[in-house]
């Protein structure tokens, strides 16, 4: 029985309401039989042990949250948005996919799964969103869209050399140090939506959604890159 097939479709429903209840670490496909009204032995058929089963979650979380961002990027470029805004548009989808699925937001990005490794199998996947962020600073790059830094990065480049080729190599001055700028500005989107995903900002910050398009322009100044809030793309997204 394959994993595209309407019954593993099925049970990755159901385990994905029970992440929400249970989270990762309680997942079991015992749990997922029961809940499902499945027959253990036809989930395992399928994913023969729960790591199966949360990496096929994981795969499918990196993917809905790529697309989406992807989809935003797509839509930002036929409207001819400059750079700035297509991060702003690509970031606000993302937001909006974090919030629609918490529970899958918090598996790929929340406390690591007890006893649970991710497989290589999951990488093509996890690379989506940081893709879709390189392609954009990439393009803001070409186009001359982009602030040199007032200061580059002493010393040898800091990243591996697959993260250096996800942005096409190593860029020449005075932008050498841009890739490293572009991962600073990725682990700060990503953290932000920690923070407001787990609803660590909602007593100290007046609104959310505009607080975090602030972060996201205040990010992309590391990287030189120009946000506005208030450019006529970059459509807003709930919840706020």
């Amino acid at each position: 029985m394959g994993e595209d097939s309407g019954t593993a479709a099925a049970i990755k429903v159901t385990a994905r309401q029970l992440l929400g209840k249970l989270g990762a670490g309680g997942l079991s496909l015992d749990a997922v039989a029961d809940a499902g009204g499945f027959a253990v032995t036809d989930v395992e058929a399928v994913f023969p042990h729960r790591d199966d089963l949360l990496t096929a979650l994981v795969i499918d979380a990196y993917d809905g949250s790529g697309a989406a961002m992807e989809q935003a990027d797509q839509h930002a470029r036929d409207a001819g948005a400059s750079s700035g805004a297509r991060l702003l548009a690509v970031t606000r989808a993302l937001r909006h996919w974090s919030f629609d699925n918490p529970a899958e937001f918090t598996l790929i990005y929340g406390s690591p799964v007890p006893e649970y490794h991710a497989p290589p199998t999951t990488v093509p996947a996890a690379s989506r969103t940081p893709a879709v962020l390189a392609g954009i600073v990439r393009s803001a790059l070409e186009s001359g869209e982009l602030t040199p830094p007032r200061r580059t990065l002493p010393g040898p480049p800091l990243l591996l050399p697959q993260a250096v080729a996800l942005f096409g190599g190593v860029p020449e001055a005075p932008f050498v140090d841009l890739v490293e700028r572009g991962m600073v500005l990725w682990s700060n989107i990503i953290g932000l939506l920690i923070f407001q995903v787990f609803s660590r900002t909602h007593d100290s910050v007046r609104d959310e959604s505009a607080f975090f398009d602030y972060a996201v322009a205040v990010s992309a100044e590391a990287v030189g890159l120009t946000v506005r809030a208030d450019e006529p793309f970059a459509p807003t997204t709930e919840p706020r």
